[in-house]
Parts: structure tokens; C-alpha cells; sequence
């Protein structure tokens, strides 16, 4: 017997979309600027999740320069149908404007195919831009389309309905008349659409109250595609609204699926909460969050992926087994083993390939990252500074638990002060710790030191007053310890003896509520290197270690 605690895909997976191919199942979970896009999660019981796939590899199928924080790929969806499998994504290019909200989005929606899901995907078809959150239903013998529509009038609802069109597999494109199917419920923010069918009925599941702690799931049916739908009778079927004590909260933005015991299992995002730290204070220095509700706590960890059973009841809706409509935070499986979670990864960079859990930002790693040029060393070529949004030479992972340390090894050999690299904390380019080794051209030596970036303020704590590394080190040694809202950065020019810098940074200014005017990812850390002066100086890491403490 296992009993599986949520999230079971713990730090930033948000958005997932569920998929079942025979006796497998997937997740696909949202990647907004990190590269490769969508990941994808295999389990063959529900209760053991692995990541398989990131199959939006190329730029020919995600071109994200330029892309701004949070923008790329929102809410992706898959589906298999006959042997294929379909990924339906879109590319967000705008979302905000400058300190403030933009009436616009520019969101793209396309579609991808393979026959094997951990192979090459298809290049992409564009489908339409009308909104973003879109998804694919395959009905008996015809394909549809829905998205959420975006309207940017002033005083309308911006959350304009669900869009229904039926897409050509012959033609490759949307055809026939596009209609609105749903205007939502009163709970407002309708969005993250999915279509099902069963026993004559087509349910419509959507995304209620925005994505933060009012989210909701909602649920409704008619007998024709096109409705009228009505709306389930306890509506809404999955929130952590009305419970503020719940360790899983902003539950919402869910799909379902069938499983091997006859359950049907809903898997959907959720935050948990931390209610201290500078991130925590801020929210209550402006008295609310930024919809008006009432303030939980900020997500270092971002939004994460739970896993709830539900069942078909007589009346043909969808009810939660536990009777109410809160998430639980544990669920039996009977006649399963659980595996033990790995929560300690050391990468020597002895490998051809990038471990999976790496990302890079916007742009492939190719274009500046390395495992070939020298053996057991992953060489980071220098580009742009840690505000672009173009061409940022970042490797780095998911923040996965409230406490851990990580650590690298870096052999740096700058000649210029714009040349720097080392071990970047980074929730996006306006909130962000570097902890690196760059050049002081008045002492001609190399320094360490730290680069702070809060809610959009540069700080150097050290000034110009920075380490000196001796010049005889090779190997510099750089670690950051993160304990809930409190981290920590050391160091080591032997790679035994760490020295910790003491100064205590706040880590919960790299959470979603903190980031302006909210931020949809979640914290990273990994490796980084600059050249602003374009000459791309490289930067050789020997090992990336990560591990979880709690």
C-alpha cells in the first residue's frame, strides 16, 4: 500500500494537464521562460512520477527571446488519440506592461504531434491568437478546439468566455464557426478549459477565481458541444478558499482522467504557503494581495501539482470521494509500492547530454553551453548581463523543497570587470542573488562577491570591497543554503573548508506574490556566466550538487 502526499511534483510544476495512453499516464506542466518548454511527467500508477520529456527542444518550435518574465509557454495541454500524442501550448510575447498591468495579451497558440512521447515532436502548427490556455478534445469522430478569449476593452471582463472551434486534421487549421460556450459563474476568471465526454454528456472543466488563493475548479455539462452548459450543483468541485489552514492552497487549474481501479483523478496546481519573511511583510504593508483576497503567505516554491481521487455519482457529475471540496493532502493506493523520492542529485558533467532537470532561460543551452570542449566540466560561455531578456548564459534547476543546500565548483579566469560567473538564485531578472567571481582591474586579481537584485533594486552588500581569490585557487567552491525565508551563501578555495558570508538574505522575495505585478514560475538555482563586454569569456564548472534537507 502507498500513501502518496501532494504535491507529487513538488516546487514549480504548475498548470497540468493529465493524459492517459493505454496503461501510462503523463503530465505535462507549464515552463513560462524556461528552456526546453513543457515538461513531462510519466507514471504507469499514479503514485511514481518521473520526468520523461521536454519536447519543445528547438527554436523552429519556441522561439522565446525577448519573452518577457512569466510570458512563454502558459497551460500546456496533451492529449493521445490513435496512437498519437498531441501538446497544445501557447507562447505568451506580452503580458504586462511596465510596472503595471497591459490591457493586451499576445498569446500564440500552436500544436505539436509525435507517436513517441520521448522522441522528436513535430514543428508546429499555428492554430490562433485569441487567447491563451488553450486545449484539444477528440470527440467521436471530430477535433475541437477551446480557449479562453481575451478582451481588453476598459470596464469589461477581461476573462471573456471559452472559445469553441473544431480543428482539420487534414488541413491542419481551425475551421468552421468560432462560438463562445461559456460565460463562466459568478466566481469570474474563467480560464484552463478542458472538454471530456461520458455517458451523453460533454463536461467542461475550467479554471475559476485566478491564479492565486481564491482558484477554483469548475465543472459544467450540456448534452451538445456547443451547450448551453450548465454548471455542477455544488460548484466549485476543487478550492482552498474557504479553508485558510489548508497546507495546499490556490488548488485550481485542473484536468482529469480515468484510473486503472475506476476512479477518475484530477490533477491540479496548488502554492504552499510561507507566512514570514520580506516577501510576506510586503503583503501586508499593502494590506491585500493583488486580487483583493485575503493574504496567506508568499510560494518560494511556486505552484505545484497535486493529485486528488474523484467519482461519477447517479445524477452523472463528478464529486470528490472525501464528500467535500477541499484537497487532501494524502491519498491511498492500494497494491502499489512507493518508491522512494531521490532527494540528493550530484552532476559530475561526465555525461554528452545536460541532466533533465536543467533548464536554461528563453534560449537553447546549445548556444553557449558546453559538456564537450573539456571533459568532466560543463563550460558556460559569457553573454549578456542577468536583466536580459535575450541571451542569458544561465544552467539551472527547480527549487523543490523549503530547505536545501546547493553547490558548485567554478574555474573562472576573467580579465575584465564585466566578465563574472558563478551560483545564481533567481526567481526572475528583477529578483534574484548571484554569488560570483569577477575581476578587480585596480588589484588585478579576482574577487567574489555578491550581486543582489530585489523587486528591481541593484545591491553589491560588498561594495567594491570584495573577497580576494587567491591566485594560486583553480577551483572555486560556492554554495547557498536556503532555510524557509532565511539563505545563506559560503564559500571554499579548497573545496573542504567553507567560510559563510555573514549575511542573511531573504529567499522569499523569490515567490510569486513578491514579483511585480505577479509572477507565475517559481525559484531556481543553478550556474551562471556573463561577458557584457561580448567577448564570450567562458566559465568551467566541475559539479552541481543539490540537496533537500527537510
Amino acid at each position: 500500500m502507498a500513501i502518496v502526499k501532494n504535491p507529487i511534483l513538488r516546487g514549480f510544476n504548475p498548470d497540468p494537464s493529465i493524459c492517459r495512453a493505454g496503461d501510462d499516464f503523463y503530465i505535462a506542466v507549464s515552463t513560462f521562460e524556461w528552456f526546453p518548454g513543457v515538461l513531462i511527467y510519466h507514471s504507469k500508477d499514479l503514485v511514481n512520477w518521473k520526468l520523461v520529456a521536454k519536447p519543445l527542444n528547438r527554436v523552429s518550435q519556441l522561439d522565446m527571446r525577448g519573452n518577457p518574465s512569466s510570458g512563454g509557454i502558459w497551460a500546456p495541454c496533451l492529449s493521445y488519440d490513435n496512437g498519437v500524442f498531441y501538446l497544445i501550448y501557447t507562447d505568451v510575447k506580452e503580458w504586462r506592461g511596465f510596472n503595471s498591468w497591459t490591457p493586451f495579451k499576445d498569446a500564440h497558440n500552436y500544436l505539436v504531434t509525435t507517436t513517441d512521447i520521448t522522441g522528436d515532436w513535430s514543428e508546429p502548427i499555428y492554430l490562433n491568437s485569441s487567447g491563451f490556455d488553450p486545449s484539444l478534445f477528440h470527440d467521436d469522430d471530430r477535433k475541437w478546439f477551446v480557449n479562453m478569449k481575451w478582451n481588453y476593452r476598459v470596464g469589461a471582463n477581461p476573462f471573456d468566455g471559452i472559445l469553441l472551434q473544431e480543428y482539420d486534421p487534414e488541413q491542419k487549421k481551425l475551421v468552421g464557426p468560432i462560438k463562445n460556450i461559456f460565460k463562466g459563474t459568478d466566481i469570474g476568471v474563467t480560464e484552463g478549459p478542458h472538454l471530456y465526454k461520458r455517458n451523453g454528456y460533454y463536461y467542461l472543466l475550467t479554471a475559476e477565481g485566478g491564479t492565486s488563493y481564491k482558484h477554483s475548479v469548475t465543472l459544467a455539462r450540456a448534452k451538445n458541444i456547443d451547450g448551453p452548459y450548465e454548471v455542477h450543483p455544488e460548484n466549485p468541485i476543487l478550492t482552498s478558499w474557504n479553508n485558510p489552514k489548508l497546507p495546499i492552497q490556490k488548488a485550481g487549474h485542473a484536468s482529469i482522467c480515468e484510473g486503472k481501479d475506476g476512479y477518475w483523478y484530477m490533477v491540479h496546481l496548488g502554492g504552499r504557503p510561507l507566512n514570514k519573511g520580506k516577501g510576506f511583510e510586503k503583503l501586508l504593508q499593502i494590506g491585500k494581495d493583488l486580487d483583493g483576497e485575503e493574504i496567506r503567505g508568499v510560494c518560494p516554491l511556486g505552484r505545484e501539482t497535486s493529485i486528488q481521487r474523484f467519482e461519477w455519482k447517479e445524477d452523472n457529475w463528478l464529486y470528490h470521494v472525501s464528500g467535500k471540496n477541499e484537497p487532501e493532502l494524502e491519498i491511498e493506493f492500494k497494491g502499489i509500492e512507493k518508491l522512494e523520492e531521490i532527494k540528493e542529485f550530484y552532476d559530475n558533467f561526465e555525461d554528452e547530454k545536460l541532466a533533465i532537470y536543467f533548464q536554461s532561460l528563453r534560449i537553447p543551452a546549445e548556444n553557449f553551453a558546453t559538456l564537450n570542449e573539456r571533459k568532466g566540466y560543463l563550460r558556460l560561455y559569457g553573454q549578456e548581463s542577468l536583466t536580459s531578456k535575450f541571451n542569458q548564459s544561465v544552467i539551472a534547476r527547480r527549487q523543490q523543497s523549503f530547505k536545501y543546500i546547493a553547490e558548485t565548483a567554478v574555474e573562472f579566469y576573467p580579465e575584465d570587470l564585466q566578465q563574472m560567473a558563478g551560483l545564481l538564485v533567481k526567481y526572475n531578472e528583477d529578483n534574484q542573488y548571484y554569488l560570483r567571481v569577477t575581476y578587480d582591474e585596480i588589484k588585478n586579481i579576482r574577487t567574489l562577491g555578491i550581486l543582489k537584485f530585489d523587486d528591481g533594486f541593484f545591491e553589491m552588500p560588498f561594495g567594491n570591497d570584495e573577497i580576494e581569490v587567491p591566485n594560486d585557487v583553480k577551483l572555486i567552491h560556492l554554495k547557498v543554503e536556503v532555510n524557509e525565508e532565511k539563505l545563506y551563501f559560503s564559500y571554499s578555495f579548497n573545496g573542504i573548508d567553507f567560510i559563510k558570508i555573514d549575511i542573511e538574505f531573504d529567499s522569499t522575495i523569490l515567490s510569486d506574490e513578491y514579483a511585480w505585478p505577479m509572477g507565475f514560475t517559481g525559484a531556481f538555482v543553478g550556474m551562471a556566466c556573463q561577458d557584457m563586454s561580448g567577448r564570450r569569456k567562458y566559465a568551467d564548472f566541475k559539479y552541481f550538487k543539490y540537496v533537500e534537507l527537510d
